[in-house]
């Protein structure tokens, strides 16, 4: 018999969940929640970067400057250098680094050689010159010669006309024979004929005596030059600054031997200043005479233009010069290391964004930042400066994408940013 159910009940002891821990329970759910979302993601972008360690950039649509970075160096545009006009003995009347004016004498060369031979040359002048001095009296003594001849048989040509007068009258009046009339007409014909060979013989003896003259001229002439050319050549063994400036390398030392056309000093004009780039092959053709070049030296930036452009390459490299005022700067020199930037063209109204490492991808893809999440996108783009990139399709203006290196992506559809 059963008498009831207490041996069959449990006392249960009554618990109360605090609000305390109750919201612990909700937070801990909600971290797990967050940590299996982190968990998803990470498995869906496949990689999660720190948003700090990247370099993000806006594309904007504006003006767009296509150039190209050079380097180069501050050089004289008058530089000339300075030779030797003959073999002999220099004197070095500067040193490197003074300053010279134009027509300063800066070096003398000793020619004993020149200096002889000009001596023996003005020595043949001087005798040339006495014969010219001896054939100008030879041609007077000459001329009179032939002047007292011609005025003989004028005066033989006088007597016979008056003889031949008389004897015309004579015969007419039988005072003489006809045998005598018949002589001075014989007579004046035979002084008739004497003048006109005496007045021959005079002039080709004045034209004899005048070219003898003329050829003994000519060769006082002909010295003449010699003589000047010899006095030039000394005369120009005291070199003289063709520009003021600055003496630049000297290439021999003061009372060295040296021979003709020796290059002995260099010159550096300080009124004109030029740059020097040098430009990768790659730009050759794109660049033009009278482009705009903005010259970067030290802390200053001017602007020039291309002056002239190497027609070879040498190194991968073109040689140009560029053109600039530098009137408003001081301090430049020689040699002076700059940087460039030479402007290729111009476009209006494109979109762009500021470059970057991403480039070395090809350019043909990007990261666009979208909250926590860059997603990989296909893109094409036009021309690139040195500091930004043409885009053509795949992105507008406001986007946001990662500029730096994808390297570490590894071609991830979508990375996390932490």
């Amino acid at each position: 018999m059963i008498k009831d159910t207490s041996q069959q009940d449990l006392v249960v002891k009554s618990t109360k969940i605090s609000w305390k821990k109750a919201v612990g329970v909700v937070a801990l759910i909600g971290a797990l929640g967050v940590t299996a979302r982190a968990i998803s993601m990470a498995d869906t972008t496949g990689r999660s970067f720190e948003r700090s360690a990247l370099q993000v950039a806006m594309v904007s649509r504006g003006d767009f400057v296509r150039d190209i970075q050079a380097s180069g160096r501050i050089v004289a545009a008058n530089a000339p250098q300075i030779y030797s006009p003959q073999a002999g003995f220099v004197d070095l009347l500067v040193k490197a680094g003074d300053t010279v004016t134009q027509g300063e004498v800066i070096a003398r060369v000793n020619s004993p050689a020149l200096t002889n031979e000009l001596k023996q040359q003005q020595a043949e002048l001087a005798r040339l010159r006495d014969s010219l001095a001896r054939e100008q009296l030879e041609v007077r003594r000459e001329t009179l010669t032939l002047n007292r001849s011609l005025e003989l048989a004028k005066v033989t040509l006088d007597a016979a006309e008056r003889e031949n007068r008389r004897a015309q009258l004579s015969i007419k009046q039988n005072l003489i024979s006809q045998i005598d009339l018949e002589e001075a007409v014989d007579d004046l014909a035979r002084a008739k004929l004497n003048y006109q060979h005496a007045q021959q013989e005079v002039a080709l003896g004045k034209d004899t005596l005048a070219f003898e003259l003329a050829a003994a001229s000519n060769l006082v002439e002909r010295q003449q030059l010699v003589v000047d050319e010899l006095q030039r050549q000394v005369n120009a063994l005291e070199i003289s600054a063709p520009v003021s400036g600055l003496v630049g390398n000297l290439f021999v030392q003061t009372k060295a031997a040296v021979t003709d056309q020796q290059a002995l000093m260099t010159l550096v004009d300080l009124s004109a200043y030029e740059a020097q780039l040098q430009v990768p092959e790659s730009y050759a053709n794109e660049l033009g005479l009278g482009m705009s070049v903005v010259l970067k030296v030290g802390a200053s930036e001017v602007y020039g233009k291309l002056s002239a452009i190497s027609p070879e390459v040498s190194n991968r490299e073109v040689t140009t010069r560029v053109r600039f005022d530098h009137s408003d700067m001081g301090g430049i020199r020689q040699n002076q290391r700059l940087s460039a930037r030479i402007l290729l063209d111009s476009k209006e109204d494109v979109i762009k964004v500021r470059r970057g490492s991403f480039m070395n991808a090809g350019g043909n893809v990007v990261y666009r930042v979208e909250g926590e999440v860059a997603t990989r996108l296909n893109i094409r783009t036009g021309a690139s400066s040195v500091n930004e990139v043409e885009i053509l399709e795949g992105l507008s203006p406001g986007d946001q994408i990662i500029v730096s290196n994808y390297e570490q992506f590894e071609h991830a559809p979508l990375v996390q940013l932490r």
